[in-house]
């Protein structure tokens, strides 16, 4: 059976290679690009990385699973061969300059013996920022809710190799691989002995909370600001605090990834913020088109919302614009969904209230 072997990646091929120059590690491991750091520390950290590849390339099974944690797990999972079959493999890498040059280098290993590999740099899985930190997480739960998901259903088994990478993000791969992954397998330090953790058979009950919760989900999810004592219904967990108004936590982004798609392809949702109106036709135009419409033009509507609240938040899918020429009571549009027979959103300001009235073709 094909597999998919994702990996978090850390820096251990560095620092074990560094030596006396593992402060220099530690002390630009966060350093997004190598322009970020001085220049003789450039040099020293280039001719380091360029001593850990020739090592790297040059050294046996063996010296690779004490160069590497990430090979050393990969290479138990293998029993000891690397060219023991070909399977996909994900590394899961920080967006940072010494994170990447890593992930790199173990993924000319794993080419070399036949495996197909992709690196998958996470925006700001760095250790120096909490709140950056929080956006990396769910950018792994959109990761492995989606993409990995899909290689999964696509028949693929799905390994997680937890053994090299940030303590940090290690624990909540592990959690994420009890929903997604159908292992995960880990090397104890000091030790050669594969640890292999079997899916667990665990539901979330995640339509439900967000059903219950709909209205502060869809607020959260399209960025617009939810006091705390808005939310004080909403389990704590599913929320992180940030200045007096709430946020997703890691959590709260795993139950949205598991039911936000399905919720909002229900119907047309009442409109998320009070700048926001709907005729009393609209719902009828709406409800009767395919799931997946439903669902964009929920969103796109979550994301007028917010653009009448920041004028200068309008991307390009949402394509908000006032209307040339004169078309009744309509003054501006935008995108409902963009793809097939793509139609547009129609409607007209009512004092600080935008008004959607119809769901149609665009204006040629």
């Amino acid at each position: 059976m094909q597999q998919l072997i994702v990996s978090t990646c850390g820096t251990s091929l560095i620092t074990n290679q560094a030596g006396e120059r593992r402060s220099l590690v530690t002390c630009y491991a966060n350093a997004r690009t190598d322009q970020d750091v001085p220049l003789a520390d450039r040099l020293e950290l280039a001719s380091l990385l360029e001593e850990m590849r020739r090592a790297l390339s040059g050294a046996d099974n063996t010296g690779r699973e004490r160069m590497s944690a990430e090979l050393n797990g990969l290479l138990r999972l293998y029993g000891g061969r690397l060219d023991a079959c070909r399977d996909t493999h994900w590394l899961i890498a920080t967006d940072t300059w010494l994170g990447a040059a890593t992930a790199q280098a173990i993924c000319e290993v794993l080419e070399s013996a036949g495996h197909t590999v992709v690196i998958k740099r996470i925006t700001d899985l760095r250790t120096d920022s909490l709140l950056e930190f929080r956006g990396a997480m769910a950018e792994l739960v959109r990761l492995c809710a989606q993409e990995v998901r899909g290689m999964r259903e696509g028949g693929s088994r799905v390994v997680f190799n937890l053994t090299g990478g940030f303590k940090s993000v290690q624990g909540f791969m592990q959690a994420l691989g009890m929903l997604y992954a159908d292992e995960c397998v880990y090397v104890f330090e000091r030790t050669t002995e594969l640890l292999r953790l079997p899916r667990l058979p665990i539901k979330m009950d995640s339509d439900a909370l967000v059903s219950e919760h709909q209205k502060t989900f869809r607020r959260l999810v399209a960025g617009l600001p939810v006091p705390l004592a808005d939310a004080r219904s909403v389990p704590d967990t599913l929320l992180m605090e940030v200045d007096g108004q709430v946020t997703l936590s890691v959590w709260g982004d795993v139950v949205w990834a598991e039911a936000g798609a399905a919720l909002l392809g229900q119907k047309l949702w009442e409109p998320v913020d009070p700048k926001l109106r709907f005729a009393a036709t609209l719902a009828a135009q709406v409800n009767v088109c395919a799931r997946d419409e439903v669902r964009q033009v929920n969103q796109r509507l979550a994301e007028l919302a917010r653009h009448l609240h920041e004028p200068n938040y309008n991307p390009s899918r949402l394509d908000f614009k006032k209307l040339k020429g004169v078309h009744g009571r309509w003054t501006h549009e935008c995108d409902a969904w963009a793809t097939g027979g793509a139609k547009r959103l129609f409607g007209y300001f009512d004092g600080g209230v935008f008004v959607v009235e119809a769901l149609k073709e665009g204006l040629h």
